[in-house]
């Protein structure tokens, strides 16, 4: 059961941001979590390329713009509380999505974890 919602219809926070989770299309690797107003989102369907809100900095920014490493929009999906966004991308440039240089921004791990598996 798939059904579109408006930008209106999502629910935004008390900040008026929406978290983002992004995903690469074909490998299902997370490679990062960002914020987005609902102009970030509007700019982001319109340009077929991620533009996120930065917190820290009060504004815009169309991921890759310096960088070169943009990501091509391949999907959104919406959860089913319309609260959180799924965007499916192509990670381009050089492969990276994190600032760091890593190829995704979920490459380390806590220092006490101890995997499930042992």
């Amino acid at each position: 059961m798939q059904s579109d919602v408006a930008v209106a219809d999502l629910r935004f926070d008390e900040s008026g941001l929406i978290p983002a989770v992004v995903q690469q299309h074909d490998t299902g690797e997370v490679l990062m979590v960002a914020w987005m107003d609902a102009e970030a989102l509007e700019r982001t369907l319109e340009l077929g390329q991620t533009v996120f809100y930065s917190r820290s900095r009060g504004e815009q920014w169309h991921k890759g713009a310096t960088s070169g490493n943009t990501q091509r929009v391949v999907d959104v999906r919406v959860d089913c509380d319309a609260d959180t966004l799924l965007v499916m991308v192509d990670q381009g440039g050089d492969g990276t999505a994190c600032h760091t240089g890593a190829r995704s921004c979920f490459h380390r791990r806590p220092s006490a974890f101890r995997s499930m598996s042992s």
